[in-house]
């Protein structure tokens, strides 16, 4: 066969299964190389034929070919007798070759894709909440023991939490796509033993056991929050930490005593242990997945150490400007729901774009809209505050791209960054002046060093495909 084969009645076809005589008929053309014959119309079929065009309109005008047309006819279910009868044609192919020329073509654009990183913006917001409201216990308690005293023995345990945390919770996720036992036995485990560290580390500078105490329940509390925020229990955390919060906004009117000043954390805490626990039990009542390798434990040491870098940055940023370190605390919630943001742009930059410069321009017009936006939302707390904003503004650029890359998979870049950038910022201690430049210097170039790390490895179409 040198072609395609004509479909429609009293084609070649016809000619092929004939019997044929001894003298040959001469062959016939197909159909489809014919005009479209009709049979005598009258002015009823033509008015037929015109309303029936009329009402399959929106789905003839995109077809493109006359059998797209039939196929709508027969799934209409018109029938041979109906066809020649209503509509004054000899078949089904002859009255789709009439519609499709009666209406013109029109081809509409495709719908809107769904934006699949659409963020949960209640979600995020309490996220940031969250983050900050473990800082009340601290006011609870200032006037029951020596707080600036003991400063260091809960930020040495705090910056340890906080980088065991990172790479925990890093490699959490990633068996939860095992299963969520999987996740459940993981973090069961790794909150224990990220408790049991930090605490140890705390030892080193702590000279009496009510700062040991302190630091101990400062572990186990963000241990346990860790837990019920990687299993996404936000609300149930939230319903823990409630006493804590009663406490608090009663303070202006109300002078709580000793024994609830203390009572007081120390029932959140132990509700937030018991929350941890009973998720983790359902967790772990699941079936177990079969046959899944285990991650490797290097993966996730860039993560950790991305956590002991940002604590060390935030710490330092802490001890000159306080109420800005609330604020950035605080803010952690708008910068998740813009790392979902950028994701979604990105997605949406990508299908407007022709060439790869094109979406390199277009994804680092997204990074640009998306720190002028989280930048925008600090800048009235820095002001409020009359904090100096270059270091804090520079400091929530630096964790916001890095976080950015990690969501991507690109860990050990920002890890490595951030490192040199707590290291520089070291000499910003007390009896290693000058203090007030060498912060923003080290957050300037971690900053500009980042975006351009964005710019190369995400300005490419292949991590949003």
């Amino acid at each position: 066969m040198s072609g395609p084969l004509s479909l429609e009645p009293g084609g070649v076809e016809a000619d092929t299964l004939a019997l044929r005589l001894a003298a040959p008929r001469p062959r016939r053309a197909p159909d489809d190389a014919m005009p479209a014959k009709r049979l005598p119309g009258r002015r009823q079929e033509e008015e037929a034929v015109s309303t029936l065009a009329a009402e399959l309109a929106g789905s003839i005008a995109p077809a493109v070919h006359p059998y797209e047309v039939a196929a709508l006819l027969e799934a209409e279910g018109l029938s041979a007798s109906v066809i020649k009868e209503r509509y004054g044609h000899p078949n089904l192919f002859s009255l789709a070759t009439a519609l499709y020329e009666s209406v013109p073509r029109t081809f509409p654009e495709p719908p809107p894709a769904t934006d699949l990183w659409l963020p949960d913006t209640l979600r995020c917001l309490l996220r940031g909440v969250l983050f900050a409201l473990p800082a009340l216990a601290y006011l609870l308690t200032a006037p029951l023991w020596p707080l600036v005293r003991h400063a260091p023995v809960l930020i040495v345990a705090g910056i340890a939490s906080w980088a065991w945390g990172q790479a925990l919770g890093h490699r959490a996720h990633l068996r939860l796509v095992v299963g969520r036992r999987e996740a459940s036995d993981t973090l069961l485990s790794g909150s224990l033993l990220g408790a049991a560290v930090a605490t140890s580390l705390a030892l080193l500078p702590a000279d009496s056991a009510v700062a040991v105490g302190a630091a101990a329940a400062q572990s186990l509390y963000l241990a346990a929050a860790s837990v019920l925020l990687v299993l996404a229990r936000e609300r149930l955390l939230l319903a823990a930490l409630s006493p804590l919060i009663a406490g608090a906004v009663a303070l202006p009117w109300w002078e709580p005593g000793p024994e609830l000043r203390a009572g007081l954390p120390l029932l959140a805490l132990l509700a937030t242990l018991l929350a941890a626990g009973l998720v983790l039990r359902a967790g772990r009542s699941g079936p177990a997945a079969s046959g899944a390798a285990r991650p490797r434990l290097l993966a996730s040491l860039p993560y950790g150490l991305f956590g002991l870098a940002a604590a060390v940055l935030v710490m330092l940023e802490g001890r000159r400007q306080p109420y800005m370190v609330i604020a950035l605390t605080l803010s952690m919630g708008p910068a998740e729901w813009l790392l979902y943001r950028y994701r979604g742009w990105s997605v949406a930059a990508l299908r407007a774009s022709a060439t790869p410069v094109g979406f390199m321009l277009r994804s680092a017009a997204v990074l640009g809209l998306c720190l002028a936006a989280y930048l925008l939302l600090l800048l009235p707390a820095a002001l409020l505050t009359g904090s100096d904003p270059a270091a804090p503004l520079l400091l929530a650029i630096v964790l916001w791209t890095a976080l950015l890359l990690q969501a991507f998979g690109v860990a050990w870049p920002p890890a490595v960054l951030c490192l040199a950038a707590g290291a520089a910022a070291a000499v910003t201690l007390p009896e290693l002046p000058p203090e007030p430049t060498v912060l923003p210097a080290a957050c300037a170039v971690t900053a500009v060093c980042l975006m351009a790390c964005v710019i190369h490895r995400l300005g490419r179409p292949s991590p949003h495909a």
